[in-house]
């Protein structure tokens, strides 16, 4: 099936392997301009040689990490004055980490909630007032099955992943009036 993202622009954290990366040569074969954010800058410039031979339009590669507020917000905005707007943002960083609920620290939870959850609120805050203006707008939140079937031995994970679930329900309701899709 041909998609085109023609004239789109989109964003995609954990863009510099995995599915990030996948999803990003995805966009650029179709068109769209990208930006992907991860924190190796070494991955990213691999990356970013690959997602250009995909073809498509520019690509942005910004080193930052989410577990930093600050650089999260600075990254966004770099992002969209180098696109001019953020059409699409795949909110993808993370890992899997997953424990027994007992060994896991309080330090464990903060940092797995920081990263998959308030990492996309902040991203999400930052995208959907362009999108809503704009009238057009589209949100990927990657999850994973714990969202909704958790396991035993899956905290932090499936906990975090559940809130993201929550979030991205919140945000469809929000945005569909304005042809945000979530």
């Amino acid at each position: 099936m041909d998609i085109s993202l023609n004239g789109r622009a989109a964003l995609i954290t954990g863009g510099s392997e995995g599915l990030g990366k996948g999803m990003a040569i995805r966009f650029a074969a179709s068109g769209a301009d990208i930006a992907i954010l991860a924190r190796r800058p070494d991955a990213l410039a691999a990356a970013k040689t690959e997602i250009e031979a995909a073809g498509g339009g520019r690509v942005v590669t910004l080193p930052c990490d989410l577990l930093d507020a600050a650089a999260t917000k600075a990254a966004f905005a770099e992002a969209e004055s180098a696109l001019g707007k953020i059409d699409i943002l795949v909110n993808n960083a993370g890992t899997s980490r997953a424990k027994k609920f007992e060994t896991v620290t309080d330090a464990e939870w903060e940092e797995d909630l920081e990263l998959k959850l308030m990492a996309a609120i902040r991203l999400c805050r930052a995208a959907l007032p362009g999108m809503k203006e704009r009238k057009w707008g589209r949100i990927i939140n990657v999850l994973n099955i714990g969202a909704k079937a958790p396991r035993a031995g899956s905290a932090p994970t499936a906990v975090s992943r559940a809130a993201g679930l929550a979030l991205t329900k919140v945000l469809a309701g929000d945005g569909a009036p304005h042809n945000v899709l979530v």
